[in-house]
Protein backbone atom coordinates (compact mmCIF):
# COMPACT_ATOMS: atom_id res chain seq x y z
CA UNK A 1 0.00 0.00 0.00
CA UNK A 2 1.43 3.45 -0.63
CA UNK A 3 2.51 5.51 2.01
CA UNK A 4 0.00 8.46 2.87
CA UNK A 5 -1.00 10.77 5.47
CA UNK A 6 -3.92 10.42 7.24
CA UNK A 7 -5.46 13.72 7.98
CA UNK A 8 -8.59 12.94 10.18
CA UNK A 9 -9.15 10.80 13.14
CA UNK A 10 -13.06 9.62 13.62
CA UNK A 11 -14.56 7.58 16.00
CA UNK A 12 -18.18 6.12 16.17
CA UNK A 13 -19.85 3.53 17.42
CA UNK A 14 -21.31 0.08 15.55
CA UNK A 15 -23.88 -2.33 16.71
CA UNK A 16 -22.45 -5.78 16.89
CA UNK A 17 -24.13 -6.74 13.89
CA UNK A 18 -22.42 -4.23 12.48
CA UNK A 19 -18.85 -4.94 13.72
CA UNK A 20 -19.38 -8.55 12.74
CA UNK A 21 -20.11 -7.34 9.11
CA UNK A 22 -17.24 -5.57 9.24
CA UNK A 23 -14.95 -8.21 10.24
CA UNK A 24 -16.47 -10.58 8.21
CA UNK A 25 -15.92 -8.39 5.29
CA UNK A 26 -12.29 -7.56 6.02
CA UNK A 27 -11.93 -11.58 6.19
CA UNK A 28 -13.33 -12.33 3.40
CA UNK A 29 -11.02 -9.37 1.56
CA UNK A 30 -7.98 -10.49 3.32
CA UNK A 31 -7.73 -6.39 4.75
CA UNK A 32 -5.07 -6.02 7.54
CA UNK A 33 -7.34 -3.97 10.12
CA UNK A 34 -10.33 -3.03 10.33
CA UNK A 35 -9.74 0.79 9.60
CA UNK A 36 -8.38 -1.01 6.23
CA UNK A 37 -11.67 -2.68 5.93
CA UNK A 38 -13.94 0.63 7.13
CA UNK A 39 -12.12 2.93 4.05
CA UNK A 40 -12.16 -0.18 1.40
CA UNK A 41 -15.93 -0.41 2.21
CA UNK A 42 -15.86 3.53 1.45
CA UNK A 43 -14.27 3.49 -1.61
CA UNK A 44 -16.20 0.77 -2.63
CA UNK A 45 -19.58 2.26 -1.53
CA UNK A 46 -18.92 5.79 -2.69
CA UNK A 47 -17.60 4.55 -5.69
CA UNK A 48 -14.49 6.12 -5.25
CA UNK A 49 -11.03 4.93 -6.81
CA UNK A 50 -7.75 5.00 -6.04
CA UNK A 51 -6.30 6.94 -8.48
CA UNK A 52 -9.08 9.62 -7.50
CA UNK A 53 -8.56 9.71 -3.98
CA UNK A 54 -4.36 10.36 -4.56
CA UNK A 55 -4.38 12.59 -7.59
CA UNK A 56 -5.46 15.70 -5.62
CA UNK A 57 -8.44 15.58 -5.62
CA UNK A 58 -10.87 18.15 -4.39
CA UNK A 59 -14.13 17.38 -2.51
CA UNK A 60 -16.38 18.91 -5.46
CA UNK A 61 -15.53 15.70 -7.27
CA UNK A 62 -16.57 13.14 -5.42
CA UNK A 63 -20.24 13.96 -5.99
CA UNK A 64 -23.03 11.63 -5.48
CA UNK A 65 -25.04 13.69 -7.94
CA UNK A 66 -24.03 14.91 -11.05
CA UNK A 67 -24.34 18.33 -11.62
CA UNK A 68 -26.64 19.23 -14.57
CA UNK A 69 -25.80 22.60 -16.65
CA UNK A 70 -27.84 25.24 -16.39
CA UNK A 71 -29.67 26.92 -19.07
CA UNK A 72 -28.63 30.97 -19.34
CA UNK A 73 -30.69 33.29 -17.23
CA UNK A 74 -32.84 34.92 -20.49
CA UNK A 75 -34.07 38.59 -19.58
CA UNK A 76 -36.14 40.37 -22.05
Amino acid sequence: MADRERYERMQFMLSAKELEALDTFRFKHRLPSRAAAIREALRRGLGVSEELVLSGSQSADFGLLKQTKRAPNKKG
